[in-house]
């Protein structure tokens, strides 16, 4: 199916009749994004946020490079503004910003960042990827 999605895809939208539908009601299946009350937070969900929060608190202060890809400002208190204070709070870290037009971090940490905007891909029918991108250091 995912295969399909990217062969059939133009302009970076796929044919609706390969949008999975759930088996139950046969609505069309969307991702699990926090932005109604259909966010899934099942046990498996809770098991891996501790294993985050243990993997956070085990390399406290370390060299740490916290990868931001492709946040938007729908809910950034799950990732963005968690990794902003993370970085200010540890010198050793790096935080990085990967988003279309969108990279940016507060000035206290602005030493400590990398922006890489500007971002194209295309997927071609052989699967094969053509980047470009400009990446900005602070320094």
């Amino acid at each position: 199916m995912v295969k399909d999605m990217i062969e059939f895809q133009e302009d970076m939208n796929i044919p609706a009749e390969l949008i999975p539908k759930c088996p139950k009601c046969g609505n069309p299946m969307t991702m699990n994004l926090r932005s109604d009350d259909k966010f899934v937070e099942d046990e498996g969900w809770h098991r891996a946020a501790e294993r985050y929060d243990d993997f956070l608190q085990s390399h406290k202060g370390q060299h740490v490079l916290f990868l931001e890809l492709g946040v938007g400002y729908n809910t950034p208190v799950i990732i963005k503004y968690p990794f902003w204070k993370m970085a200010a709070q540890n010198p050793n870290a790096v935080y990085a910003c990967l988003n279309y037009g969108e990279a940016y971090a507060p000035d206290e940490i602005t030493q400590q960042s990398i922006f890489l905007m500007e971002i194209s891909v295309r997927c071609r029918k052989s699967y094969k990827m053509t980047k470009e991108c400009r990446i900005i250091r602070h320094s």
